[in-house]
């Protein structure tokens, strides 16, 4: 890509905060900068927004709420509809522009640009499926009426991973059941944001249904707002420590609440299984967005008799990838966000061959510009290691041998975390024996990639709390009512 494009594509995107329909510069006309992973250049200023900016934008969300609970399901849906064809119509550009503030090679930000608008077209089609139930009471003499109307005025905030597809999962359901919205994008990816609310604005979106505020102070922005009272609703995608901070803020004024926090996916492997096929999955369940992802295989367990034959080839497939800007031409490895995750990734790394761990490849950063890391592939990983423990969010592949089905499953449920984990095995039985042990919301049985829009996503124990996406995504944004009616 030409220098031209990137500066055109950074250049069409409004850098204000988009409140009641209008965008605004920050009340103190404060600004921060959004930088290249790639190289640590700024690409930009956006606007700075204060704790006064963020309840500009709830009285916004509160004062269209009311009217936009009463539009039509089936306009609601048609919005989402039209936004979805200017998702896809725009791809290009939009995957650019996110491979510019994240990072993440071109056809990945393609692919999350497909998969964001997927979301749009998902929840267009539920928004007319919201339904109730009328019954006769157990004593025939009343009738039970239950009906499910909009949570109010929600909060979401994204996480800079997935800067687009996790707004589209948040923002979806919201518009379909009559939500209005207060958005906070993460301060690292706020461009993507800014740029799909200009879609929703023009696919016809009323004024005060989508508010987005950029910060580089989101505690305290958000804390006020939470703690406001008028909103209803907090869906949040992040860290399970920022996670347990909002679920503590929440309780104040008791916001329904949807979480999905970090994970520590293992990845089991049974001697029975396709062993090019457990490669593949191993890949892609670990390499997607560059390891940074909350469903990122992060513990990798491979019983003993295939153990070293499924080392060597994830090795050679590992230690080929190339690395780069992710706008150069056959990159597949980019640059992580920050340099502190850097340094997380190089110290788990460190920590675990300092235990006994004995790295296959990889195993260090990358001279140069930019925040890169390289493809790092582990064996003999001890379970005191930091990395069998802590979140990766690197690409880095750290295996362990197991013996025994009961051995593999202790060692996965050994973790605070329960988003998803991975099996591969071609026995049924115990396949199935598996996945019900797994303590995980998500299980990817013989595939290495389970998030998709019609399926419920989310996880258990300190991986979250409720589900996006699927037929049950738009209950998080409705409540139910009964009505009872005497005859």
């Amino acid at each position: 890509m030409s220098a031209v494009t990137e500066s055109s594509v950074v250049e069409a995107v409004t850098k204000e905060l988009f409140i009641g329909g209008k965008w605004t510069p920050a009340g103190s006309g404060a600004t921060f900068p959004v930088s290249d992973p790639a190289t640590g250049a700024v690409l930009c200023e956006v606007a700075d927004a204060s704790a006064a900016d963020g309840l500009a934008a709830l009285d916004a969300a509160v004062s269209a709420q009311a009217d936009w609970a009463a539009h039509p399901p089936r306009e609601r849906g048609e919005i989402l509809r039209r936004a979805y064809d200017a998702l896809l119509a725009r791809q290009e550009e939009l995957a650019l522009l996110m491979t510019l503030e994240m990072g993440k090679p071109l056809a990945e930000s393609r692919g999350e640009v497909a998969y964001a608008a997927e979301f749009f077209r998902w929840f267009a089609e539920e928004a007319v499926r919201i339904d109730g139930g009328y019954a006769v009471a157990p004593n025939g003499t009343g009738r039970f009426l239950v009906t499910k109307q909009p949570v109010g005025p929600s909060l979401l905030i994204t996480p800079w991973n997935f800067p687009m597809a996790m707004g589209t999962r948040k923002i979806g359901p919201a518009v379909a059941a009559g939500c209005t919205m207060v958005v906070k994008p993460a301060e690292q990816t706020p461009l993507s944001m800014l740029a799909l609310a200009q879609i929703l604005a023009d696919a016809g979106l009323p004024d005060g249904v989508l508010n987005v505020i950029t910060t580089s102070d989101a505690g305290g922005v958000m804390e006020p707002v939470i703690r406001d009272g008028r909103a209803r609703k907090l869906s949040f995608t992040g860290s399970t420590a920022v996670g347990r901070l909002l679920l503590e803020q929440c309780a104040d004024k008791v916001l329904r609440t949807s979480m999905e926090l970090g994970g520590n996916a293992p990845f089991l492997v049974f001697d029975d299984a396709d062993l090019d096929a457990a490669v593949e999955g191993a890949m892609q369940a670990k390499m997607r967005n560059i390891g940074e992802a909350c469903t990122a295989a992060n513990r990798f367990y491979v019983q003993r008799g295939i153990a070293d034959e499924f080392a060597r080839r994830l090795t050679e497939r590992m230690s080929a990838l190339p690395i780069g800007r992710g706008t150069e031409d056959g990159v597949v490895v980019g640059p992580l966000i920050d340099s502190a995750a850097v340094a997380k990734v190089d110290e788990l790394v460190e920590d675990a061959a300092r235990r006994g761990a004995e790295v296959l490849t990889g195993g260090a950063t990358v001279d140069g510009p930019g925040n890169f890391y390289q493809p790092t592939v582990l064996t003999r990983v001890p379970a005191d290691a930091r990395l069998s423990r802590e979140e990766i969010f690197g690409p880095v592949a750290p295996i362990s041998v197991f013996d025994t089905e009961d051995e593999a499953l202790a060692a996965a449920n050994d973790t605070e975390y329960g988003l998803v984990g991975y099996v591969y095995t071609n026995d049924v039985k115990r396949a199935l024996r598996v996945s019900e042990r797994l303590e995980t919301g998500m299980v990817g049985l013989n595939q290495g990639i389970v998030s998709n829009p019609a399926a419920p996503f989310g996880g258990v124990k300190q991986s979250g709390l409720g589900r996006e996406g699927g037929t049950v995504g738009i209950e998080e944004f409705l409540e139910t009512k009964y009505v009872a009616v005497s005859l």
